[in-house]
């Protein structure tokens, strides 16, 4: 009689997601920088959430929640709303949102268990233009892989759910995000130690209400560096566990630039347009 041969348990397989906030605009026509002009804001950013319940239910809640503006006779007349209810269906979008909208999903994020951490990166034309080549392609491709990096060592399959934004997300530009990660995360613990299946799945918040979680928290962050407003932030800051401010060379001695509840976002985190 032979021994039985243990079968090796399933990998795991587990999900994030991931938005981004402002925009990787740099230059206007002639190559005039517009950094912080006609709406193009002053930094750009990245965020990845974790949620910490089953997923379908929060899908479906969330999806409740977009129902319940769509039937609201006080908000489904905001004409942003109507906007997403003709074209196929209303979901929440944290910088079009008007107020009373957001605080139907804001007062839910309050009590979900869910945890977030950031990449901001101020725009610096200088280091754009020696970092990344003055392509934007390249710029979100760097701050993913920082976003990334850390979460290469956990054996299973980590599926990275993004939000599709135009050409950032196109998938050379994950790739080679992905790649550059997994350079920086051996380099850091030895290749042996990644033991991570990392795949992207780009989808519409539309269409996947979870991207609404990571888009809000992400939002919230944001305002803190675009117009120093905290308030958002603050209400939800038990959910952002950490945010990178990625190029603040003045406080990266002693991790000053990483922001957490021991060290929280204030409205002197607000940025200033380059000088030019």
């Amino acid at each position: 009689m032979t021994d039985a041969v243990a079968k090796p348990k399933p990998l795991t397989t587990y999900h994030r997601f991931l938005d981004e906030t402002g925009d990787t605009t740099f230059f206007g026509k002639g190559r005039k920088l517009i950094i912080g002009r006609g709406g193009v804001s002053l930094s750009f950013g990245l965020g990845i959430v974790r949620i910490d319940r089953p997923l379908e239910e929060v899908r479906q809640e969330v999806r409740a929640l977009q129902k319940q503006v769509e039937t609201d006779p006080l908000l489904n007349t905001i004409p942003s709303v109507q906007k997403r209810i003709e074209s196929g269906g209303f979901y929440f979008h944290a910088c079009k949102d008007m107020p009373d909208v957001r605080s139907v999903l804001l007062h839910y994020l309050r009590d979900l268990p869910c945890e977030a951490e950031m990449v901001v990166a101020r725009k610096i034309p200088a280091l754009f233009e020696k970092q990344h080549h003055a392509r934007e392609e390249e710029f979100y491709a760097d701050l993913l892989a920082h976003l990334v990096k850390n979460r290469l060592k956990r054996p299973g399959t980590l599926v990275l759910n993004v939000s599709e934004r135009g050409s950032t997300t196109r998938e050379k530009v994950l790739s080679n995000a992905l790649q550059l990660a997994t350079e920086r995360a051996g380099k850091r613990w030895g290749a042996d130690q990644l033991h991570t299946r990392a795949v992207f799945n780009v989808q519409n918040p539309r269409t996947e209400p979870l991207l609404t979680v990571s888009d809000y928290l992400c939002w919230a962050v944001q305002r803190v560096f675009e117009q120093g407003d905290i308030r958002h932030y603050n209400y939800l800051a038990d959910k952002i566990r950490l945010v990178v401010d990625l190029y603040d060379r003045d406080n990266y001695e002693g991790y000053r630039n990483y922001y957490d509840k021991k060290n929280p976002l204030t409205a002197k985190n607000r940025l200033s347009p380059p000088i030019t």
